[in-house]
Order: structure tokens, then C-alpha cells, then sequence
């Protein structure tokens, strides 16, 4: 029997790649996506729910099916309040668990980022430690939290700072461990799969292991 995936991103960058190898594959009969904005993409797969994620309460009777891949997430330059960000990077996906958890969902497979921990000064990594902890504390036997260093792919939108951080990691890529390096989202987007098609329990996978 065909599975149905949900996908939280899919307009992003490694969302948009997880929706493009769920199309492809035989074993996904339906994807649901739900997302601020249209992705403009028509396939039979393809189911889109569009609206407001941080009332994610109104979707409750759709966010039903096999899996859950998480790839949402915003950045400082588009949401400089800090309340805002947090209820982005960190409310949207802890909602979005304990829906899926009281649907039934079996597997999640959730985006993060190296060094985060509920216990970093840094506020970016300290939201994404929180997230993580929130994730997780739904209890779904099968949640893979991946946590890639710099993400690498064709963007829709232009990062200057992040575009010069990557081409210097590139640059000088032999100097850098490999859990530091730039990761391929497309790579990220496969790795999500992967384990969301194995019998996995839930684990925390780190950059150098996508």
C-alpha cells in the first residue's frame, strides 16, 4: 500500500527537494503540504493546504498520514523579532508533533542545525536545541533529527553573508572537519527519506552523517 507524507517547507530549499524525490517515488501515493503560500506545483500526488502555520490547530483533521518531514524554518533578516522567530523555528514544528502524534503518525524526520542545545548562548542554536527537545518529547518511536552545518543548494531568495561563509568553507574545505562541512540539501532531503524508510528508532543525526 502507498504511503502519504507530510511535508512542512516545501516551498524552502530542502523541503522543496524532499517534495521533488517523494514525486518520483513509488511507494507515496499522496504528499500533503502545507505552507504559507502555493509551491505552483500540479501533480496527482500533490495535495496543498494553505494558511497560517502558527495556528496549526485548523489543519488538525489533515495532518494525517505515514510520515512527517519538518523543513521549516526562517531566518533573522526576515523575522527580526525575536517572539516571532521562536514561534517559527520552534512553535510551528513542537505543534506540529503532538497533532501528528495524536493522528497517529509513525515516523518524523525533522531539519536542525549543528550545535544546538537548549543550553547554547547563542540564541540560534538555543531555539533549535529547544525544538529538538520539544520533538522529541512527543515520543514518537521513529523521529530522526537531522543537524547539518552550512546547507548548500540553489535558493530561491539571496543570502550574501551566508553565500560568502559557504564559498570560504568551500575554499578551505580541506582544512575543515567534516562534521563542519557545507552539506548538500538534496543530500539532506535524501538522508530524510531514507530513515523515514527504515526501522530506525528515533536518533539525532549529525552533519558528517548525511
Amino acid at each position: 500500500m502507498q504511503k502519504t507524507a507530510i511535508i512542512l517547507g516545501a516551498t524552502g530549499l530542502t523541503g522543496s527537494l524532499v517534495l521533488e524525490q517523494l514525486l518520483s517515488d513509488a511507494n507515496y501515493g499522496t504528499i500533503k503540504l502545507f505552507s504559507r503560500r502555493p509551491t505552483g506545483i500540479s501533480h496527482p500526488k500533490v495535495k496543498e493546504y494553505i494558511g497560517d502555520l502558527l495556528v496549526l490547530e485548523g489543519f488538525k483533521e489533515d495532518l494525517t498520514g505515514d510520515e512527517l518531514y519538518i523543513c521549516i524554518g526562517t531566518t533573522k533578516k526576515k523575522t527580526p523579532n525575536h517572539e516571532q522567530y521562536r514561534k517559527i523555528d520552534l512553535g510551528i514544528p513542537a505543534k506540529a508533533v503532538e497533532i501528528c502524534k495524536n493522528n497517529g503518525v509513525a515516523k518524523v524526520a525533522v531539519v536542525s542545525a549543528i550545535g544546538a542545545s537548549a543550553k547554547s548562548s547563542i540564541a540560534y542554536n538555543k531555539i533549535k536545541g529547544e525544538m529538538e527537545h520539544a520533538v522529541l518529547s512527543a515520543n514518537i518511536e521513529h523521529t530522526y533529527i537531522l543537524r547539518p552545518s552550512f546547507i548548500v543548494g540553489n535558493r530561491q531568495e539571496q543570502r550574501t553573508g551566508e553565500e560568502l561563509g559557504i564559498a570560504v568553507f568551500k575554499c578551505f574545505k580541506f582544512l575543515i572537519p567534516k562534521k563542519y562541512r557545507a552539506v548538500e540539501a538534496r543530500a539532506i532531503a535524501a538522508k530524510m527519506i531514507e530513515l523515514c524508510n527504515s526501522s530506525a528508532l528515533s536518533k539525532i543525526i549529525e552533519s558528517n552523517e548525511i
